[in-house]
């Protein structure tokens, strides 16, 4: 279906204007696409042309039964169906076909800035900014549905977050959006929190102010009085729109994605940062893995942002148990351990009660684990030389009287102090020769350079097997038995000789 525009009598567009709308709502995607493609070419050829009505759009019966001239008639008859267009277009973003779906986002991006060029609302003041907001926040709302996955039609969106404009009416949309649909459900439906997570997950700023911008709405000239202009006022949007999406209750699985991203891609964006303080030590007193995700986040506050955490050592050694060598944010979590037990200023009974905790969990922990936590240990008595007791106690308690109390959770109570790294004069037994010869460490002076754990945090079963295989194995043979097998069944006097027989 095809519409032309060789004429300037635009009265002749009344007829094709009402054919497309209806159209559009056809069940075949090829038909709807056409329909929408000849209302792209209609409506943005008449915004181009300044033949919409201009200003608060008055009702459509009361004009057309009004006296008024047959010019300002057709522009508002225009407008009202431009209106109409529009919000087809909105309810096409729930399409079953995403080429529909895709091609309405393009359609309702391209009159925002068409729209936007050629304002369908007149400004208050000379320099006044203008951009349709209720058109946009349309199309944000569309992408935000609560009943359906829009993940993929996020991306879509995203390659106009690129946009400084775009962007900053994006996070003020997102957060009027998520509040008004939050508030006014009981239950909020899981699609819906996974659709906001992921657009606003899409929306990144800048690190610093830059001197040339990006508008999607193009403007003959941009005026500093304009808040889109300053990256300050995108970083108190970017700011609120976070705020007012973590302080609802969330699905777990959202916390852990949110966590995640938090140290990177959220607090470094923020204008006060410190205010995502009660979220993190919330997190952080979860327990599990949302309070090793949480640790990056602490991390910053507390190195960048003066944040006093007194309770922070106690909750991080409490999070050490025997799952932590299995989760998926284990080398993340040593990473971060190793930052936060680097000070030379740690007392000695706290760094004692780490070493001796990771010591005893070591002993059912897997190789892969192994190979980087012992050195992780040794590199702890390397830093606080007031913990070579834990070594050099020859005399000490036996196994049965080991002073260590492992359940205790307050690592100053824990008297680790008094106690010593048996475990690993324990683990130079171990079956795998790696593990063993990473434990006898202890049996020499350790160095005074630090091993680096940072190529072993990541270390898995699957690259230790395959370094065993690598491993050039000696020429002379290794016995299996002491006594070589003669037969299937082996001797006449073997066990499973005197009570099978071959036929």
């Amino acid at each position: 279906m095809q519409l032309a525009f060789p004429f300037r009598n635009s009265s002749l567009l009344w007829p094709h204007c009402s054919e497309y709308i209806p159209i559009a709502e056809s069940e075949d995607p090829e038909e709807t696409q056409e329909a929408v493609r000849a209302c792209s070419r209609l409506f943005g050829a008449l915004l181009e042309r300044g033949e919409l009505f201009v200003g608060q759009l008055p009702p459509e019966d009361m004009v057309m039964a009004g006296s008024q001239g047959a010019t300002r008639k057709y522009k508002v008859w225009m407008r009202h169906r431009y209106h109409s267009c529009c919000n087809r277009l909105q309810e096409l973003l729930a399409h079953p076909s995403f080429e529909v779906k895709e091609l309405a986002l393009s359609t309702l991006m391209k009159f925002v800035q068409l729209e936007g060029t050629h304002p369908l609302e007149k400004p208050k003041w000379e320099g006044n900014y203008l951009f349709p907001r209720q058109l946009f926040k349309s199309v944000v709302q569309g992408l935000l549905s609560p009943a359906e996955d829009r993940s993929l039609l996020v991306c879509h969106f995203q390659e106009h977050l690129q946009h400084d404009d775009i962007r900053y009416h994006t996070m003020l949309a997102a957060t009027d959006v998520v509040g008004r649909v939050a508030d006014g459900h009981h239950e909020v439906p899981l699609a819906f929190w996974n659709n906001a997570f992921a657009l606003l997950s899409a929306v990144s700023l800048p690190r610093e102010e830059t001197g040339s911008s990006s508008f999607y709405v193009k403007h003959a000239e941009l005026s500093h009085k304009w808040k889109v202009t300053h990256l300050k006022e995108h970083r108190k949007a970017f700011q609120l729109m976070w705020l007012g999406f973590l302080k609802h209750k969330l699905p777990l699985g959202l916390y852990k994605k949110v966590l995640v991203i938090m140290h990177d891609s959220i607090l470094p964006h923020l204008a006060q940062p410190s205010l995502m303080i009660d979220f993190l030590t919330r997190a952080y007193d979860v327990g599990g893995a949302i309070s090793l995700l949480a640790l990056n986040g602490l991390f910053i506050l507390i190195h960048k942002h003066n944040l006093e955490y007194p309770d922070f050592y106690r909750k991080l050694y409490a999070l050490l148990d025997p799952s932590v060598f299995h989760v998926k944010y284990r080398a993340r979590f040593f990473h971060l351990a190793d930052l936060f037990l680097s000070s030379s200023h740690l007392p000695a009974y706290l760094v004692a009660a780490f070493a001796k905790r990771l010591s005893r969990l070591a002993l059912t922990a897997p190789p892969e684990a192994l190979l980087m936590v012992l050195p992780f240990i040794c590199n702890l008595l390397r830093r606080h030389p007031a913990c070579g007791v834990l070594v050099h106690r020859p005399r000490g308690p036996e196994l049965d009287a080991d002073p260590y109390d492992p359940e205790e959770e307050d690592p100053a109570r824990s008297r680790a102090l008094e106690s010593s790294l048996w475990e690993l004069q324990t683990l130079q037994r171990h079956y795998h020769p790696a593990v063993s010869q990473a434990a006898s460490v202890i049996n020499q002076a350790l160095s005074v350079p630090e091993v680096s754990v940072a190529p072993l945090l990541e270390l898995t079963a699957f690259e230790v097997f395959e370094q065993d295989l690598k491993k050039k194995k000696g020429q002379e043979s290794v016995p299996l038995e002491f006594l070589p097998a003669q037969g299937l069944l082996g001797r006449p006097s073997d066990l499973c000789a005197q009570h099978f027989t071959l036929s």
